[in-house]
């Protein structure tokens, strides 16, 4: 069995009130304003893996995710990366970790793909050598090398989230944190980032990804095992077949919908 390069432990993240209220405008929630986001949360990320972590929207997904990319403090428990503390280990953690999210805004929209990389070079102190050659051959593995000079306004959505992949692996992390990077593309971009985060990241690269994913085809695509998270609890985890088998269901669609059934009888 593949060693654990992550994991969680009886980690728990609550909000005041009123932060609360603006995560849930920004995310959304299906359910019940409760600020505890996450409720003792025990998870094992294995090396080399793609994890897949599906829920409802106010599931805490997006926090969880945040956590591990020491955007967030949890209130209690932990969160290790190679033995390395979220909380007291912070620095080290963000150069092993990396966060792609589907938000276009963390780019500059006037400035060209290469000099956005440059920009995110310098805050993650890669040297301008260093940093010329990764972001050629960065964007050469998103299919982006003949795009280099266009302004990041005139990409497609598509090729916006294939740049802001290539900005996840300008550090050379050993986890990537992958937050919806499907969301917003169109079917054909769908496939191709899916490719690339299991022939590129994955067999080339022999990256680790936590993937956070509303679409069950794709979880079942890029995915090798699966964790259901429902508020703020996992209620699943384990392979495709695994899920099945413990939620019930011949298909991922009814072992999803059997397990946040269940949770919410709880």
């Amino acid at each position: 069995m593949p060693s654990s390069i992550a994991s969680v432990e009886n980690l728990t993240k609550s909000f005041s009130l009123g932060k609360y209220i603006r995560r849930l405008v920004k995310h959304g929630t299906q359910h019940s304003m409760k600020p505890d986001v996450l409720r003792g949360i025990n998870l094992e990320i294995r090396e080399g893996e793609v994890l897949g972590l599906l829920g409802p929207n106010g599931a805490g997904k997006t926090t969880l995710v945040e956590i591990l990319a020491t955007l967030l403090l949890p209130t209690s428990g932990r969160a290790l990366v190679c033995n390395h503390d979220v909380v007291s280990e912070a620095a080290e953690m963000r150069r092993l970790v990396s966060y792609c999210s589907s938000a276009s805004e963390n780019f500059y929209p006037r400035l060209s793909a290469i000099r956005n990389l440059e920009f995110f070079a310098v805050l993650n102190d890669i040297p301008p050598r260093e940093a010329s050659e990764k972001i050629r051959l960065t964007l050469e593995q998103m299919g982006l090398g003949a795009k280099g000079n266009v302004p990041f306004q005139h990409y497609s959505d598509g090729m916006k989230q294939r740049l802001a992949l290539a900005r996840a692996l300008l550090k050379d992390p050993r986890l990537v944190l992958l937050d919806e990077p499907t969301r917003s593309v169109d079917p054909i971009s769908q496939g191709e980032i899916r490719k690339l985060i299991r022939a590129l990241l994955i067999d080339r690269l022999g990256k680790t990804v936590l993937l956070v994913t509303h679409s069950l085809t794709e979880a079942e695509q890029v995915c090798d095992r699966l964790a259901i998270l429902h508020r703020g609890q996992i209620v699943a985890i384990g392979t495709l077949e695994e899920v099945k088998h413990i939620c019930g269901g011949t298909s991922l669609a009814s072992a999803f919908e059997n397990a946040i059934g269940a949770a919410e009888c709880q």
